[in-house]
């Protein structure tokens, strides 16, 4: 059974919608102890850093989420989920929940680039299981003004271009999280899923 966090942050409808579509067994909770009852655990994410960290320690899901990791069973973080599992975030200097250790950065505007970064990008990616049968330089789904600096190398596992090369997926054991969004990507994000769904970790 596949639990997903509802923190008044995720973009659940469509992380719902995907997860009928291929046949998962899961259900949407704010519950910390049905949380941390789950198989595994999907933490999807739009908006902002300290006001999503607020939430989610006024429902103690922080903790929930803290101990889900610790059990070793396998944690799944999407976009602002993904950044909030590093120590801090750079967006309204946000104390995070430091499950993964690294720093989350805004992309800089004297580059020239279009903030946030929004649309379409191609991922290099390495050999982990999350990416079975997903052929290299395939397209994803971005929308995001941070990125994530993990602090060891070893612990990302895609990254894209965007005027920098930047993080797009990370592991480091039962924790992962990829910085696009898997649910809004078509045809290869639905196997990313679906390869989540079948993980042993």
């Amino acid at each position: 059974m596949i639990a997903v966090i509802d923190y008044d942050s995720g973009n659940l409808k469509s992380v719902e919608t995907a997860l009928a579509y291929l046949g998962a067994d899961y259900f949407i909770s704010s519950d910390p102890e049905k949380l941390i009852a789950a198989d595994k655990l999907i933490f999807p994410g739009v908006g902002e850093a300290a006001q999503a960290m607020g939430v989610l320690k006024s429902k103690g899901l922080d903790k929930a989420l803290s101990d889900f990791a610790a059990t070793g069973k396998a944690l799944f973080g999407i976009c602002l989920g993904c950044q909030i599992l590093f120590e801090h975030s750079q967006e309204s200097d946000t104390p995070c929940l430091g499950l993964l250790p690294g720093m989350v950065k805004q992309f800089s505007s004297e580059m020239g680039l279009k903030i946030p970064h929004m649309g379409w990008n191609t991922l290099k990616h390495t050999a982990h299981p999350l990416f079975k049968g997903i052929p290299q330089g395939k397209s994803f789904y971005y929308v995001h003004s941070y990125y994530v600096e993990a602090s060891h190398k070893e612990d990302v596992i895609g990254s894209s271009d965007y005027g920098i090369e930047f993080t797009g997926a990370v592991a480091r054991g039962n924790v992962m999280a990829t910085q696009f969004h898997p649910e809004k990507s078509g045809e290869w994000g639905l196997k990313l899923l679906k390869n989540f769904m079948e993980l042993e970790v």
